[in-house]
């Protein structure tokens, strides 16, 4: 995560909904604002979010009354990403009922909070067509806020991570200023190798060893702002594919397998393994203060479907300029 220089939203008041790993409050947090209100179905998230926020998300939001939610002046969601059962005829609010973006718009036309800032993943920009994305655009406009989107990958923000996300902001019109600049990026000067542990025996077990293994001819020791793939272990799918520290990760993900599953494959001194969860952590802007979940594998799950908090601050600091400048 980035420092913040100055703390745009200082007295302001937030909600963190499908709040995951909490990656929009720990942004929140640290333009000045302060969270009144969390809601996770998850679990295992649950238990994360206590043991580093000290309070449990409340549950199901589709039976949250959305009159004792309360008063806010920001609404996060990094809702998941589902078909609309009627898309295409784009009738806003109605449209977008049966869907959980749909607890998001009740709750914002409950609340009315200054701004709604989403997240969703990339292919949420295009799915039916666009249609999909028109609804919530048609509903944030029906319920009286500006609506602006944009694919942001994670690589052009100083995270050497390919993560393409959709970010959405939304102003109140009754404060909205005339236009909202998704921030603009800055040059990578980290990669990979800049976020590995520096402890051997944490990560011994994480090595792959198999004679099924074959590598390019390309040389390991040549940076770049791509993932830089070196070799292969068996056919070369999913997770089974090894990469140069010396570049940038591949998207992480929730589900998936191959022997490197949800991180990829990475040769670190010479022998190839998957990255570990604090890795991957800090691969994704969380500090090394972040307690992570101590079950590896809902680790890696947790953070393949988190957002990333460095992206969050960029666009975080440019919806203050927007307001204050």
């Amino acid at each position: 995560m980035i420092s913040i220089d100055k703390p745009y939203f200082n007295n302001w008041k937030f909600i963190d909904l499908f709040a995951g790993l909490g990656g929009f409050r720990i942004a929140l947090e640290s333009l000045g604002a302060e969270c009144v209100y969390s809601n996770e179905w998850d679990i295992p998230a649950q238990k994360v979010y206590f043991d580093n926020f000290g309070d449990v998300p409340e549950g199901d939001i589709t039976k949250v009354n959305e009159k004792t939610i309360p008063d806010h002046d920001i609404l996060c969601a990094g809702f998941p990403c589902q078909a609309f059962s009627i898309s295409g005829k784009q009738r806003g609010f109605e449209d977008s009922r049966g869907t959980l973006f749909f607890d998001v718009a009740r709750i914002v036309k409950e609340k009315k909070p200054k701004i709604v800032f989403m997240e969703n993943v990339k292919n949420f920009a295009t799915h039916d067509g666009g249609k999909t994305l028109g609804v919530v655009k048609a509903t944030m406009e029906e319920l009286g806020y500006t609506f602006n989107q944009r694919v942001l990958n994670s690589v052009d923000y100083g995270i050497p991570q390919k993560r393409e996300r959709i970010y959405m902001v939304c102003f109140r019109n009754d404060i909205a200023p005339e236009e909202f600049v998704f921030p603009k990026g800055v040059k990578l000067t980290k990669h990979v190798e800049d976020f590995l542990l520096d402890d051997e025996a944490s990560t011994e077990h994480l090595y792959v060893n198999r004679q099924d293994t074959y590598y390019n001819d390309i040389t390991d020791d040549v940076y770049s702002n791509k993932p830089i793939r070196l070799g292969i272990v068996n056919k070369g799918g999913q997770g089974e594919r090894i990469y140069s520290t010396k570049g940038i990760a591949i998207t992480f993900s929730a589900y998936g397998g191959g022997v490197f599953a949800k991180t990829g494959g990475y040769l670190v001194k010479g022998r190839p393994r998957r990255l570990h969860p604090r890795e991957c952590a800090r691969l994704m802007g969380y500090p090394d203060s972040y307690k992570i979940n101590s079950k590896m594998n809902q680790a890696y799950q947790q953070f393949g479907n988190s957002v990333v908090i460095d992206v969050l601050q960029y666009i975080g600091i440019e919806m203050g300029k927007a307001l204050y400048e």
